[in-house]
């Protein structure tokens, strides 16, 4: 499976690995469903969450490993 980078759309990454969804969720991600999720970086919206987006991706990819 693909590595998960800052720069994949949400949408992309859930499209490739829907079991990520709930880590989404955890960090109050809670519109995959919406616009955003289809042209937001992982990356824009850590910023906008007040997430570490570094810290976000390792967790995403351990969670593929």
């Amino acid at each position: 499976m693909a590595k998960i980078t800052e720069d994949m759309i949400i949408g992309e990454v859930l499209d490739m690995a829907p079991q990520l969804a709930p880590l989404f969720m955890e960090i109050g991600m809670h519109c995959l469903g919406c616009p955003s999720a289809r042209g937001e970086s992982v990356a824009d919206a850590c910023a906008v969450h007040g997430v570490d987006a570094k810290e976000f991706i390792e967790k995403l990819n351990a969670a593929l490993a």
